[in-house]
């Protein structure tokens, strides 16, 4: 072993033990390790920057981005919406939303898979006392499953692609994961299905911000459009659309107001509602019955054209100068250029029109205002911002755009019209471009920790093969397994990146063990890409601990899930996949191809 080969495992063994002491963070750990394979002369100073500019990065970016579009969509919501009443129990919820999760991970990436159905998966478990432990697991291990199909479902199968073009000449295609993929997520989704009660005791979910906000409902006032559909104009209509989340409390018509109309009450064009519920299901219920926001068509003060409108929650102080007035009185709109869109009073349920009821200290409003005016106007107006989330009410609503250009992306590739990377970045700024997406929102889709370690970490996964140290490795384990058979090699290599994955990530994982799988192949005479798929399927089949993959991470505090949990489900998964995906490897990929 030469000086820098042992250098360079001395940093990847120091970087991995840093991951698995968990004492800092994952993109701080590989920026560190960047910085010290530059000082160490494992990677010349002109190329410590390139993981950045590396493919894999801007395909893992735009997919994040073209995902998050696709959830703003509410397509996914509007085909469940007629199955989630009929899920009355875990029995049948877990089945339904893990196979939904599984199928939509194979078009968009399994982050984004995750986050489009979590919502949804939460509602239905709180309307029939359902624990969300009981759904949020098995959910997050379907989105890793069916990440597998496609090259962009899940970053191993993009790292590994790029590992075998830097090695081979050519990449893996969009569809060459799928054989093996499909098999490995239908039968992961079956055992999903049962094996749910594996988890122990449901366990009360850790209560966010997010849940403790949510829960304050706010009146909003929309009108019924000229051109509404004729059929389902009644109240009850609305509260059988709502699914009981939002509640007509007025209907104001020819300058008369009834409060709480009688479900029978047929709706006329140019009838304004007052709607009360959380932001949700507002936002959802006006996206879905086609109803107007009032105000909506009110254009915001915007100092520059290529502002975009913003939704603040605030909350009226004590010395406001709203204090004891009316939105009308203020002038809002056209003394400092915001919209107030809704209003949430504790205790107490309003029935007037928004724009004149009066104004308490306490109250929280919805504000829209431009992004450079709105600080401005909060600040005169005395509104205190509350903790910053996610608000859509008052925001755009496309459902056909990021459907075609998702569609339009995979297309693409699948007819090899356009490469991954070139496909996936044109459908990420036509979300844009088409409004499924705000700037703003597509930057916040960007998981910025995950693409800072893989771009920090490729150069250093391209040192172990630079310095000839994974070829030094492959040797050692070529010699050790020469009489055995070949498909325990493959397997031993997917076994050491399925037990690295939990605790180093798993785009790490392929960086190092990847260059060192397709040399052992070479060495013992065996398929290469075998042994690339193995470490691909071993890494992205992270289900023993929470923070190997963020899709684990993001249930486990809505879930209550402890540490111990994972493997209880987890640990059968991963045999299972060792089983079943060995041998159906070596069918899809010959071992002597």
């Amino acid at each position: 072993m030469t000086l820098h080969q042992a250098l360079a495992f001395g940093l990847v063994v120091a970087t991995i033990g840093c991951f698995i002491w968990g004492r800092f963070r994952y993109d701080l750990i590989s920026l560190a390790a960047l910085l010290a394979s530059v000082a160490l002369g494992l990677v010349s100073p002109k190329k410590a920057f390139d993981g950045f500019s590396n493919d894999v990065v801007v395909i893992i970016a735009c997919a994040l981005v073209v995902s998050a579009g696709f959830a703003r969509s509410g397509i996914i919501e509007a085909l469940l919406r007629p199955i989630t009443p009929r899920l009355k129990s875990a029995r049948t919820q877990v089945p339904v939303f893990v196979s939904a999760v599984a199928l939509l991970s194979m078009t968009t990436k399994n982050v984004g898979a995750l986050a489009i159905m979590m919502p949804i998966a939460l509602q239905t478990a709180r309307k029939t006392g359902t624990s969300p432990s009981s759904l949020l697991m098995p959910m997050s291990f379907a989105s890793l499953l069916g990440g597998l199909v496609t090259l962009v479902g899940t970053s191993p199968n993009i790292i590994v692609s790029q590992v075998r073009q830097e090695l081979f000449g050519k990449p893996f295609g969009m569809y060459d994961f799928a054989p093996v993929g499909l098999a490995l997520t239908g039968l992961g989704v079956v055992f999903l299905a049962f094996g749910y009660r594996l988890l122990s005791k449901p366990r009360a979910p850790a209560v966010t911000l997010d849940a403790a906000l949510e829960a304050k409902p706010y009146v909003t006032q929309v009108e019924v459009p000229q051109d509404w559909p004729v059929e389902k104009r009644r109240v009850a209509d609305l509260h059988a659309q709502a699914q009981g989340d939002v509640s007509v409390v007025a209907l104001l018509r020819s300058g008369t107001r009834r409060s709480t109309p009688h479900g029978a009450t047929v709706l006329k064009p140019g009838d304004k509602l007052l709607l009360e519920g959380d932001q949700g299901a507002l936002e959802a219920l006006i996206a879905q019955a086609k109803l107007t926001l009032t105000r909506s068509d009110k254009p915001v003060a915007m100092e520059e054209p290529t502002e975009d409108a913003h939704v603040a929650e605030v909350v009226v102080e004590a010395h406001s100068p709203l204090a004891g007035k009316t939105a009308q009185r203020m002038d809002l709109y056209g003394r400092y250029g915001v919209n107030l869109l809704a209003v949430s009073r504790s205790g107490y349920r309003l029935t007037q029109v928004i724009n004149r009821t009066r104004l308490r200290p306490g109250d929280i409003l919805m504000i829209q205002g431009g992004e450079r005016t709105l600080p401005a106007a909060l600040t005169e107006l005395g509104l205190l911002p509350l903790a910053e989330r996610e608000v859509r009410l008052g925001g755009i609503r496309r459902a056909l755009a990021p459907a075609a250009i998702l569609a339009a992306a995979m297309l693409s590739i699948a007819f090899h019209l356009a490469p991954v990377a070139i496909a996936f970045f044109a459908a990420a700024v036509a979300m844009v471009a088409f409004g499924g997406l705000r700037m703003r929102d597509a930057y916040a889709a960007l998981d910025g920790p995950v693409l800072v370690l893989i771009g920090a970490l490729i150069p250093v996964g391209e040192a172990i093969h630079a310095t000839g140290g994974a070829d030094l490795v492959a040797g050692y384990l070529s010699q050790v397994l020469d009489l055995a058979p070949p498909m325990l090699a493959m397997g031993l290599m997917m076994l050491l990146a399925m037990v690295s994955a939990p605790f180093m990530h798993n785009a790490p994982t392929v960086l190092v063990f990847g260059p060192i799988a397709a040399g052992l192949a070479v060495r013992l005479h065996l398929n290469p890409d075998a042994f690339l798929m193995s470490v691909a399927v071993g890494a992205a089949c992270d289900f023993l601990t929470p923070i190997g993959h963020q899709c684990n991470t993001l249930v486990m505090a809505p879930g209550g899930y402890r540490f111990s949990d994972y493997p209880r489900l987890g640990a059968p998964l991963s045999l299972l996949v060792l089983v079943v995906g060995i041998p159906l490897i070596a069918l899809v990929w010959p071992l002597r191809g």
